[in-house]
């Protein structure tokens, strides 16, 4: 009996190279280069595979992705296909949708030669082994997307495609990942690929509030439950319901919030501080570290049974020295992001030169993404031309792993501890502190000397000096 794998591209060489890569005994490939044709042939045969180019037109003017929709409610053995996306420069939008649309895999052109058999046959092996497969479940709400997640590196598009399988399910999501490597953006990208997206999404960084006023920033207070309680308080998790609850820095959370946070995950159900009223919330947790959760249990710092509930789904980021082929289009982007806020050189836009983009890709980004952006505000900001040249790319000197002196406790001397021991203290300090400031204001010069209490034209005397 035979098995059909239709082949869907308007590259007539392609289809032809394709189709020779794939025939085997038993298999017919089936060779179309018109989305309509296609349609017809999977609602009389049983196409167990289909290979679609991204960039083919569906009937209504759409792209691949549009016709995966087209096939999956024709196909009259959908629950049994495979469909796998071809791209030459898959976007994380069109990663995250064609996972969810349930696609099988999104391959780029440029990896077929070494990527597309292997793949095939693999397909072949989980069709014959699966005996009953529900069909993928899928977002239908519109999906409004409000930030940006760039990368075209194997790893970075690997981890997209997680996104789009787990964003369609309710289960908590644990993100974890280096510092400055982007873990508020990919959760806000699982909520807004989620069913939840209509709903609202609430950030708290739990590092960054006192272990005392916590637990009332998450599940409110009562009037007078402690004092200056002079009012009821709504907690986060009663104004996100319906929604979803990202907790940034949850190694950070005190083992007397943990509890009560182990209770809403395994009941659903909390009290605000100083309250007896039993509340219900029907929230999703989403958790970001960069510490080793496992490493802190073992410490006793983390609960081990809080740990196994919030990571039922890891996605872990990549760190940017582990994206190099994602540096260059990251920097491409952050030169655009500011400029356009900014303002350039002349009224002209400001553009990378390839030496100055090989002296980005040569460093290895302590810092990360992060570190990245900044570097590239520092650069706008002191440009002498309208192209961006290796001089003009001030790199920030790593920290060195060095311990504190005795009297560590001291703030000041733990901050000190971590300058290189070959810069000038004052220097590197004055350079951190204008980095850290230009983070918190998303690259905006104005805003970042706000911050530190100076006028803009010292901001900038600072940077060059520094």
């Amino acid at each position: 009996m035979e098995r059909y794998l239709l082949l869907l591209d308007q590259d007539h060489d392609y289809l032809d190279w394709a189709a020779k890569q794939l025939e085997a005994e038993g298999i017919r490939v089936l060779k179309c280069d018109d989305a309509a044709k296609a349609l017809k042939i999977i609602e009389k045969v049983d196409v167990e595979i289909a290979i679609v180019d991204m960039l083919m037109p569906s009937k209504d003017g759409g792209d691949g992705l549009a016709v995966l929709k087209e096939i999956k409610s024709k196909a009259r053995n959908w629950s049994e296909m495979l469909v796998v996306i071809t791209a030459s420069f898959p976007t994380a939008a069109q990663l995250i949708d064609a996972t969810q649309l349930g696609a099988h895999d999104i391959l780029k052109k440029e990896s077929l030669t070494f990527e597309l058999r292997p793949l095939i046959e693999s397909a072949w092996q989980i069709i014959d082994a699966r005996k009953l497969v529900e069909e993928p479940v899928v977002n239908k709400n519109e999906i409004v997307r409000d930030g940006e997640v760039i990368g075209s590196s194997k790893a970075f598009q690997d981890l997209l495609k997680q996104v789009g399988k787990v964003a369609c399910t309710d289960a908590p999501v644990l993100v974890t990942g280096e510092s400055g490597t982007g873990k508020e953006l990919v959760a806000t990208s699982v909520h807004q690929y989620s069913p939840r997206s209509h709903g609202e999404m609430i950030a708290l960084n739990c590092g960054a509030i006192p272990e005392n006023l916590l637990e009332s920033e998450l599940f409110g207070h009562e009037k007078g439950s402690f004092t200056g309680a002079a009012t009821k308080r709504v907690g986060r998790f009663e104004q996100c319901d319906k929604g979803t609850l990202f907790l940034d820095e949850i190694g950070d959370m005190p083992l007397t919030v943990q509890v009560k946070l182990l209770r809403i995950l395994q009941e659903g159900t909390y009290s605000r501080v100083g309250g007896n009223e039993v509340l219900t919330t029907d929230v999703r947790i989403i958790a970001a570290t960069n510490k080793d959760l496992a490493s802190e249990v073992a410490a006793g710092n983390f609960r081990e049974d809080l740990y196994y509930r919030l990571n039922v789904v890891e996605l872990k980021l990549p760190p940017l020295r582990e994206r190099l082929e994602d540096i260059a289009p990251l920097a491409e982007y952050f030169l655009k992001k500011i400029t356009k806020k900014q303002g350039s050189l002349s009224g002209t836009s400001l553009r990378l030169s390839p030496e100055a983009i090989g002296k980005l890709c040569a460093h290895p980004w302590p810092g990360n993404i992060r570190e990245l952006e900044n570097t590239i505000a520092r650069a706008c900001a002191l440009a002498g031309s309208d192209v961006l040249l290796p001089d003009d790319i001030s790199l920030a000197v790593a920290p060195a792993n060095t311990s504190a002196a005795d009297g560590g406790s001291d703030a000041l001397q733990q901050v000190i501890s971590h300058a290189p021991t070959s810069e000038n203290v004052i220097s590197w300090l004055t350079r951190k502190l204008i980095d850290e400031s230009l983070s918190s204001a998303n690259g905006d010069l104005d805003a970042a000397a706000k911050k530190l209490n100076i006028s803009l034209t010292e901001l900038k005397e600072q940077m060059s000096a520094h």
